[in-house]
């Protein structure tokens, strides 16, 4: 009987695990962003995109209880205008 209850319990722990880790996709883009300007990381850009999307970029997080990915791409250094020059 003990042996029963136990794995109950476990079962039941396990099964409540993953509401807890669900967090919204927003709130994790923001933390992750938090992280990356942390380090010192410029000129990237994160989406939230579909889990089951087709996507070539890293992904860096996911949320909505698995259902959304966060997804990591460099962006391209902003390139500063040329000067002008004056005649």
């Amino acid at each position: 009987m003990k042996t029963v209850l136990t794995v109950l319990a476990i079962a039941l722990f396990l099964s409540s695990a993953s509401s807890w880790a669900r967090k919204p996709c927003e709130e994790l883009k923001t933390e992750i962003a938090a992280r990356l300007d942390a380090k010192g990381v410029s000129s990237y850009r994160l989406d939230i995109v579909a889990k089951d999307s087709q996507d070539e970029r890293k992904t860096v997080g996911t949320c909505n209880g698995g259902s959304d990915r966060i997804v990591y791409q460099r962006a391209p250094a902003q390139s500063q205008p040329a000067a002008v020059a004056q005649r």
